[in-house]
């Protein structure tokens, strides 16, 4: 699973980061969050869809 944050719609709520900081955080240049590394880790899939979920502005989306 491969995961990525859309920085015009992102908020920097950082709630994905809260939800799953396994797999996001802060970008400090930019001020919005980013994930850790494309890939997800193994075993933080649903931590990763959770997120997605619960994104208020929708900008993270997983790459099919």
């Amino acid at each position: 699973m491969k995961v990525r944050v859309l920085e015009e719609e992102c908020i920097s709520c950082g709630l994905c980061i809260d939800t799953c900081p396994e797999v996001f955080e802060w970008d400090d240049d930019e001020d919005k969050a980013r994930p850790i590394q494309e890939e997800v880790p193994e075993g933080q899939e649903d931590c990763a869809r959770e997120a997605i979920d619960l994104c208020p502005t929708e900008a993270i989306e997983e790459i099919v």
